[in-house]
């Protein structure tokens, strides 16, 4: 199992200046490249202080410039929010700039507070459509002139400019959590990557039998590398794990007010949606404990060693959640100094 890492910049409310969120989220990548992690992944999110990801590809950019060796993603684009000629264009220059490094993960989106802003009437099946007629018409794009007639996009003989250096364009990846994604995965010589959020570790095993099941269906097709994205924290004193926790369940009340109808946004800041559990998983300090990538790094390669059992190629450490910083960093530093290399085959 290798390792890869989601760099978030976060604000909860005004009292962290801008810049240093940017400096900080700089720290974390400059870790992660050292540490010999193989993917640094952007996000796409809009209208909010949560998460700063208009366009993942302007991260990418500024990130191909700082680093040399850790590869680029962006976990993910949102196909409903993405002209086709655009996202090809953006997607071949942001590859060029990074010397052929960019990994593009793409996804139906999951934010209600955000498609209501973006894509509004668009509902999960109409937005995983988009993603069907999107990802093809990428490939197409990639290699020369095409015209296009669809459900959802349209336009006459136009080609990606300019085109991926890496050929037949960058790796694949599709945000899988329903069989119809894992079939399509499939069938697109797509990676697959799944966020169990805030559910306990069983919901592993049940994304790894999905996976399983489409393989059964696509029979000859073979295995995809299967990405997990999972909040993680490192720490040495009780201390430090009654920090990580704590930080981790008012994240976790925030993101299940985007995720759901219910949820307040003043200013762009998401308020915390006060109920245990919900659509993404529990939201107390037991189901925190409970879900997250937790502990001193012996116990970290412990529950690591899991994910590994499970069939995971790549796990995707997310330590953003908006606790100190110098907390923030020591998780990472301790991470990739002291998990990562048990590991290694």
């Amino acid at each position: 199992m290798k390792f890869s890492i989601a760099i978030k910049m976060t604000r909860i409310d005004s009292s962290m200046a801008p810049k240093k969120v940017w400096q900080h989220s700089l720290d974390l990548l400059k870790i992660a490249e050292q540490g010999g992690m193989e993917i640094a992944w952007a996000a796409e999110h809009h209208a909010m202080e949560f998460w700063w990801a208009s366009n993942p590809f302007t991260i990418l950019a500024d990130w191909a410039n700082r680093t040399s060796k850790i590869r680029l993603g962006v976990g993910v684009v949102v196909a409903p929010y993405w002209h086709p000629l655009r996202l090809a264009g953006e997607v071949g220059l942001v590859d060029l700039f990074s010397d052929g490094r960019l990994e593009l993960g793409i996804s139906r989106g999951a934010f209600t507070y955000e498609f209501a802003r973006m894509a509004p009437g668009v509902d999960a099946e109409e937005a995983r459509s988009h993603v069907f007629e999107l990802v093809p018409l990428l490939k197409q794009l990639w290699q020369g002139d095409i015209a296009h007639d669809g459900k959802h996009w349209q336009f006459p003989t136009s080609t990606s400019a300019p085109k991926p250096q890496q050929q037949p364009h960058p790796p694949l990846w599709m945000a899988a959590r329903d069989p119809a994604s894992f079939d399509f995965a499939l069938k697109q010589d797509m990676s697959i990557m799944s966020a169990p959020l805030s559910k306990p570790f069983a919901e592993v095993g049940v994304l790894a039998d999905k996976l399983s099941t489409a393989l059964d269906e696509n029979a000859g097709v073979p295995r995809p590398r299967w990405m997990m994205l999972r909040n993680a924290g490192i720490y040495e004193t009780e201390q430090e794990r009654n920090a990580i926790i704590d930080a981790n369940v008012l994240y976790g009340k925030r993101f299940e007010g985007l995720f759901s109808t219910k949820g307040n946004v003043i200013n762009g800041f998401p308020q915390i949606y006060d109920r245990d559990s919900g659509a993404t998983g529990g939201h107390t300090r037991e189901a925190v404990a409970d879900f997250m990538v937790l502990g001193t790094p012996d116990e970290a390669i412990e529950q690591l060693a899991g994910y590994e059992a499970a069939g995971v190629d790549l796990f995707c450490y997310n330590g953003c959640y908006q606790m100190d910083h110098a907390l923030t960093r020591r998780s990472l530093e301790l991470f990739v100094e002291k998990v990562m290399p048990a590991f290694k085959r």
